[in-house]
């Protein structure tokens, strides 16, 4: 699920988190022409209204009503497009120079589909999920984003999702799908998700796998800790370490299911920020390919087949310029 949790597929690699100064621009028109007419602020879950909560869940419903704009990519709706289109760029998108920004404006076309065709009039929400690890003695599944009427419905119920097949390599943590979601706006009675486990493409509930044990990872003193690493490297092999349980990795693993999917994690997300990518303005380094020795660039030029037009690294930098037009609301 797209929606607020599969706080997708963030696989932070090769970035390095600083308070970077905005990325320069080539001449004065561009900076006219990017200039934003309004700044909206992103708030976190917990901290919109009751009403706003309920019609982002109406719009996110809503795009999943709508159909794909292109037919015969395996997409059922417009919703489906944004996870098709994570799938099929896996590879080019994750443990590379332009993970980071790739995902930032991911989710800057998805806010645009949720105002514009669904008509969502409210803050976008980010989960701060380092507000529900430092909420001594009470479990992550009882955190309002998986409220039952105003979150996104609760943990999986075991026993009730079967795996296609565990043995296809892209059918990742196979021991994380513990169930279908049976309770609120996106239960299996209610809603189907059709790509996934991995690159397979099977009709099926949304799935989720709670893992408590991995609440101490989602700290603020554990996340604080990982933002004053010094060097690139250091910092890339932290944040998307499963040992060391990155920030990149407590964005998936402590949700489970479909979550914890490289590939097919965008099916269960359903918000599109989370406190990660969203804490600073971050510089760029490593290659473009995984395993490959070109390194990226602020013009590198980033693809989004089936959402959008292509744009540049140096296109998303800075958050008070068009595309991005938001700032957060800590």
């Amino acid at each position: 699920m797209f929606p607020l949790f599969h706080f997708s597929a963030l696989l932070v690699a090769f970035a390095l988190l600083c308070a970077a100064s905005p990325a320069p621009s080539s001449s004065v028109e561009a900076e006219t022409v990017r200039k934003c007419k309004e700044i909206r602020v992103h708030k976190e879950w917990r901290d919109i209204s009751v009403e706003h909560r309920l019609a982002y869940i109406d719009a996110v419903k809503c795009l999943q009503a709508l159909p794909p704009t292109v037919p015969g990519t395996g997409a059922t709706s417009r919703y489906e497009e944004y996870a098709v289109t994570h799938v099929n760029l896996t590879d080019r998108i994750h443990l590379v120079g332009q993970f980071l920004p790739w995902h930032r404006h991911l989710g800057n076309l998805y806010a645009k589909d949720l105002r514009d065709k669904c008509h969502y009039k409210g803050p976008m929400p980010f989960w701060d999920w380092a507000r529900d690890g430092d909420n001594e003695g009470v479990p992550i599944a009882q955190s309002p984003i998986f409220d039952p009427v105003t979150g996104f419905g609760g943990d999986g119920v075991p026993g009730t999702y079967t795996l296609p097949s565990p043995n296809i390599p892209t059918v990742t943590f196979p021991d994380a799908y513990r169930g279908c979601v049976l309770d609120g706006p996106f239960a299996a009675d209610k809603y189907s998700l059709h790509l996934g486990p991995g690159i397979l493409r099977t009709e099926h509930c949304l799935v989720r796998g709670i893992n408590e044990t991995l609440k101490h990872a989602m700290t603020t003193d554990v996340l604080e800790e990982q933002l004053r690493i010094k060097t690139f490297a250091e910092f890339r092999e932290t944040i998307d370490n499963p040992r060391a349980l990155g920030m990149h990795i407590t964005t998936h693993a402590p949700i489970g299911g479909e979550m914890k999917n490289v590939w097919s994690s965008p099916g269960g997300k359903l918000i599109r920020h989370n406190r990660s990518s969203s804490r600073r303005l971050y510089y760029i380094d490593g290659p473009s390919t995984v395993n490959g020795t070109d390194s990226v660039t602020l013009d590198f030029v980033m693809d989004f087949p089936l959402l959008g037009p292509n744009v540049t690294i140096r296109d998303v930098m800075d958050l008070t310029k068009e595309p991005n037009c938001y700032t957060f609301d800590y």
